[in-house]
C-alpha cells in the first residue's frame, strides 16, 4: 500500500527519524494557519507547500514551492490544490492534488554547506536479505546517478537475523563524506530508518532527498513508503492511511470483491485461478499477437458471484477487444466455473466482445460441454495452444 509524503514522515517520526515539522491542509486558508503554527514552533520565515499524491517528481511538475511569506503560502496552495499535476510517474492526464504539506524551512543559514543525499531501504531479492542503498548524490532521479555515474551509488546488505549493524551505519555515513555532528546525527538517522521499516513491515522506504542542514542536523526531506499488503492486519493504524482517492477506480471495486486486479494498457482482458497460471496466460497472450489490458486472479474459489464480478470489471475498460478466461480445476471444478461463466454471461446480458474460455483438470471436458451447448458468444478450449490460436484470430479479426 502506497502512502502520502505526510503519512510516510508520521512513521518515520514515530521510530525517532528527524523531519521537518509539517502540518497538512486542504485549502489556502489552512495553509496560511499552519505556516503560522510551524513559525511558532520552529522560527522558520519560509515554507515548502508540497502536493500530495502518490507520484514522485512532483517539483518537476510545478507540485513543490517553496514560499517567502504567509501570501506567497497562500497562493500556492491556491494554486497547487485543485490542479492536476503531472509528473514522470503520473499518466498524462495528471493527478488531482486535494492536500498540500506545508513544511518548515530546512535550508536555513549556518556555518555548513547544505547538503543532499539519497537512501532508500528495500529487499535485495537476490539475496533474499533487505539493502540499504545511497548515494551522495541526492535531490536527482537515482536511475540517472546509476547510469552515468554508478561508482556514486553504494550498498549496504543487511543480514535479518542480527538485523543492521553500528559499523554498517557508520559505513554509510563515511561514505557520504560526513564527519563530526552530521556523522553522528547521520548514524543515528540511518539506525531509525531501518527500525521503522522493519517495524512497519514496509517493502520500500526511499528518502529522497536527505538533508544535511547547514547545523550537521539530518533530516528526511522528503518520504516514500510502501508497506506489505499482507503485514496490514498487524497494522490497523497503516492501514486507515489508505487513500483510495489515490487508486485506480476498478482496482479498488476489485479489491471489495477479493479479487487480485491490476489494470493494464492492452486490448485482451483475462481471467485465471492462481497468480502463476494468469503470469503465463499474460504471456500466451503476448504471444499470439494481442496485448493483456489487466492482471485478474480470481482465486481458488471461482463461483458464479465471483466470475460476474471480474466480467463486469474487465468490461468497465474500454480498449477490451476479447476476454480470455484461463481456469485449471483443482481445487475448483471445471465444471462449476463453466455453470459459473454461463450463469455470469446471462446476468450480465449482452456482451459485445468475444470471450474464450479455456478450462483443464477436474471435469474439463463437462465444463467445455456445458459451454458449447449454452448458445452463447463463448469459445471454449482445453488446451492452452487452442485458446492462444482463438486468442490470435479474435486479435487479427
Amino acid at each position: 500500500m502506497n502512502l502520502h509524503e505526510y503519512q510516510g514522515k508520521s512513521i518515520l517520526k514515530g521510530y525517532g527519524v528527524s523531519v521537518p515539522v509539517g502540518i497538512i491542509a486542504n485549502s489556502p486558508d489552512e495553509a496560511v494557519e499552519a505556516a503560522k503554527t510551524i513559525t511558532k514552533q520552529t522560527g522558520s520565515d519560509r515554507w515548502a507547500v508540497k502536493a500530495q499524491i502518490h507520484a514522485g517528481g512532483r517539483g518537476k511538475g510545478g507540485g513543490v514551492k517553496i514560499a517567502k511569506s504567509l501570501d506567497e503560502v497562500r497562493n500556492y496552495a491556491d494554486q497547487i490544490i485543485g490542479m492536476h499535476l503531472v509528473t514522470p510517474q503520473t499518466k498524462k492526464e495528471g493527478k488531482l492534488v486535494r492536500k498540500v504539506l506545508i513544511e518548515q524551512n530546512i535550508y536555513y543559514p549556518g556555518p555548513e554547506e547544505v547538503k543532499e543525499f539519497y537512501m532508500s531501504i528495500l529487499l535485495n531479492r537476490a539475496e533474499g536479505k533487505n539493502m540499504v542503498m545511497y548515494s551522495p548524490r541526492g535531490g536527482m532521479d537515482i536511475e540517472k546517478v546509476a547510469a552515468e555515474t554508478p561508482d556514486q551509488i553504494f550498498t549496504e546488505t543487511i543480514d535479518p537475523k542480527v538485523g543492521l549493524q553500528g559499523f554498517q551505519a557508520r559505513q554509510i555515513a563515511f561514505n557520504l563524506g560526513l564527519s563530526g555532528t552530521a556523522f553522528k546525527e547521520m548514524v543515528k538517522f540511518v539506525s531509525a530508518l531501518y527500525s521503522a521499516y522493519i517495524g512497519s513491515d514496509a517493502s520500500l522506504f526511499e528518502i529522497n532527498p536527505v538533508i544535511k542542514a547547514a547545523d550537521g542536523m539530518i533530516y528526511a526531506a522528503d518520504s516514500k513508503v510502501v508497506v506489505d499488503n499482507n503485514a496490514l492486519f498487524r497494522h490497523k493504524d497503516i492501514a486507515q492511511m489508505r487513500d483510495i482517492l489515490e487508486e485506480d477506480p476498478t482496482e479498488v471495486e476489485a479489491s471489495r470483491f477479493d479479487l487480485n486486479f491490476v489494470k493494464l494498457d492492452g486490448n485482451v482482458g483475462c481471467m485465471v485461478n492462481g497468480a502463476g497460471l494468469a503470469m503465463a496466460t499474460m504471456d500466451i497472450i503476448k504471444m499470439s499477437g494481442g496485448d493483456p489490458a489487466n492482471f485478474l486472479d480470481v482465486g481458488g474459489t471461482a463461483d458464479a458471484k465471483r466470475v460476474e464480478q471480474a466480467f463486469r470489471i474487465i468490461l468497465k475498460d474500454e480498449s477490451v477487444k476479447a476476454i480470455l478466461v484461463n481456469i485449471f480445476g483443482g481445487i475448483v471444478r471445471c465444471d462449476r466455473v463453466a455453470q459459473g461463466i454461463v450463469d455470469a454471461y446471462k446476468n450480465i446480458g449482452e456482451i459485445n466482445v468475444p470471450i474464450i474460455v479455456r478450462l483443464q483438470g477436474t471435469n474439463a471436458e463437462e465444463g467445455k460441454e456445458l459451454i458449447d451447448k449454452s448458445g452463447l458468444k463463448v469459445h471454449s478450449a482445453i488446451r492452452l495452444d487452442e485458446a492462444a490460436q482463438l486468442v490470435s484470430e479474435v486479435v487479427k479479426a
